[in-house]
């Protein structure tokens, strides 16, 4: 199956193609492969030439965008040429629209009475969230599914309408499963440098893909056949294997982002943590606090940047400010220390580094970070060095997923 993303904005980098990564997540959740992702502009050149070129490599295709009331929306018009169709209206659609634009006070215009032209002979899927429905054609076994660009839209017409009708349609698809174990404190060559051996030995039927991020490394280990429960045996002995390969460089076998991962840790042990940062600028908090539930276990934060702040709100001492650095191991330790008070926690982070571009020395770097982690028994200090030329950017995500991981280990000693 090819997927076919229309919109100028997508390639110009306006908006993000989050549809290919839902559509690619949703088809191999239900045993379908996904062999093409393509990106192309509002034109209708394009559309045509990228329809004639996916259907000379598979049977079924998915478009998305294109079927919006506005003029450059032209992904009808060119299935109809392309198939030799006519546009007709369909009076079921022209209800739905009219009631929408009823319920908003609004009256309705030529324009948006032409989002209920549809292709002959196409079925109709109704999107019950918007005023573009999703259509399905099919024509001498081939099939071309359309739906709307806009994704809660998108997403509802697939796993309500599209999913199942590909499900009666193939009763004969692969399945195909997979599990995802996830990794810190290591690179991505000595990650792959240590699963060699085990590489090797898998069957031709898995695959192990690497996904980096800053700071975290993904593995996921995919299988694809067609016996699933004779499968799903093998992924868990090969999981297993994959496992005790990685040792302690795993953090979880759940596809969960660290800070996630955190915050259950601190759930299961009734904890409370804050932050005091420096280099990272609050995205150690921003992290904790994306995860739904955080408020349960995140207290606060205090973005001390300045060594004024440090010293006269987080009461780092001057003298080791004057003598040691901001960036110091003796600094990191008072900003994390005095933040428990500060905030009568069970756990404080505390970061101060040079992310750079400028402000590095011979003695300190761009990218030297010093981390600690608090507890009422244990202290725990960290110097890191990210590099210099990864950027700005990345050397706050990977400081950042580095103390999450600080405090996971030393939450995972308190329940022990």
């Amino acid at each position: 199956m090819i997927l076919i993303n229309i919109g100028d904005e997508l390639l110009i980098g306006q908006v993000v193609n989050t549809n290919a990564a839902f559509v690619g997540r949703q088809f191999s959740a239900a045993g379908f492969e996904l062999t093409e992702v393509i990106t192309i502009g509002d034109s209708g050149d394009a559309i045509r030439a990228a329809l004639e070129e996916a259907f000379r490599k598979t049977d079924t295709v998915i478009m998305t965008g294109g079927l919006g009331p506005t003029k450059d929306d032209i992904t009808k018009k060119v299935v109809c040429d392309l198939f030799r169709r006519e546009l007709v209206m369909d009076e079921g659609v022209l209800k739905h629209v009219t009631e929408i634009f009823a319920a908003r006070g609004m009256s309705l215009t030529d324009t948006n009475r032409e989002q209920a032209l549809v292709p002959a002979g196409c079925t109709v899927l109704p999107n019950m969230l918007g005023t573009a429905p999703g259509l399905w054609l099919e024509e001498e076994g081939k099939v071309l599914v359309m739906l709307p660009g806009v994704p809660f839209e998108m997403e509802r017409l697939l796993n309500e309408e599209v999913l199942p009708r590909l499900k009666k349609r193939d009763t004969q698809h692969h399945a195909i499963i997979y599990k995802v174990l996830q990794c810190t404190n290591i690179t991505e060559s000595g990650l792959s440098d240590l699963l060699e051996p085990y590489e090797q030995q898998l069957p031709s039927e898995f695959k192990l893909a690497y996904l980096p991020v800053p700071g975290i490394i993904r593995l996921r280990l995919t299988a694809q056949g067609d016996d699933k429960e004779r499968l799903a045996i093998q992924l868990d002995e090969q999981f297993a294997k994959l496992k005790e390969a990685v040792g302690t460089y795993a953090f979880t076998d759940e596809d969960l982002p660290m800070e996630a991962v955190v915050g259950q840790l601190l759930v299961r042990v009734n904890g409370k943590v804050a932050t005091a940062e420096s280099c990272t600028g609050g995205r150690i908090a921003n992290l904790i606090t994306s995860v739904p539930g955080s408020s349960r276990y995140f207290e606060g934060a205090m973005v001390s940047y300045s060594n004024e702040v440090k010293r006269d709100l987080l009461n780092v001492r001057e003298d080791n400010l004057k003598r040691r650095g901001a960036v110091s191991e003796e600094v990191v330790s008072d900003m994390a220390l005095n933040t428990m008070g500060l905030f009568d926690v069970d756990y404080a982070v505390a970061t101060s580094g040079i992310a750079g571009p400028d402000g590095g020395t011979e003695q300190k770097p761009v990218g030297t970070v010093w981390i600690a982690v608090a507890t009422p028994v244990r202290l725990t200090t960290h110097e890191f060095h990210f590099g210099s030329r990864t950027g700005r950017a990345q050397i706050v995500e990977r400081a950042a997923h580095a103390a999450l991981n600080m405090l996971r280990i030393e939450i995972e000693k308190d329940l022990k």
